[in-house]
């Protein structure tokens, strides 16, 4: 079983940073595309941004989020990253880290093989 472990969330004004990070001992992290995605209250979870499996990967992000955060990964520390700046109300949620089928870049849900169990990231007004 894969486990994947998020830290980093917590609470930030608006205009605030963040850094999230998911850490996992699975060797074979470096194989396999990753993504971050998010669920607020009452919503569905959704895509937020993904990278494909090398350590300067391809990237892609929802609009929502396009010049605001940046993933990246460290295939040496096994950890996914994901910076949040000019954080936004909008902006709360859980934040999931996802592992996908195989190398390419996370899109959607339907790529993710495995999830972690979640960070709270809360943006005051």
């Amino acid at each position: 079983q894969v486990q994947l472990v998020e830290s980093g969330g917590g609470l930030v004004q608006a205009g605030g940073s963040l850094r999230l990070s998911c850490a996992t001992s699975e060797r074979t992290f470096s194989n396999y595309g990753m993504g971050w995605f998010r669920q607020a209250p009452e919503k569905e979870r959704e895509f937020v941004a993904g990278i494909s499996w090398w350590s300067s990967g391809s990237t892609y992000y929802v609009d929502s989020v396009k010049g605001r955060f940046t993933i990246s990964r460290d295939n040496a520390k096994n950890t996914l990253y994901l910076q949040m700046n000019s954080l936004k109300p909008e902006d709360t949620a859980v934040y999931y880290c996802a592992r996908g089928h195989g190398r390419g870049i996370v899109k959607s849900a339907r790529e993710v093989d495995y999830w972690g169990q979640g960070t709270q990231v809360t943006v005051s007004s």
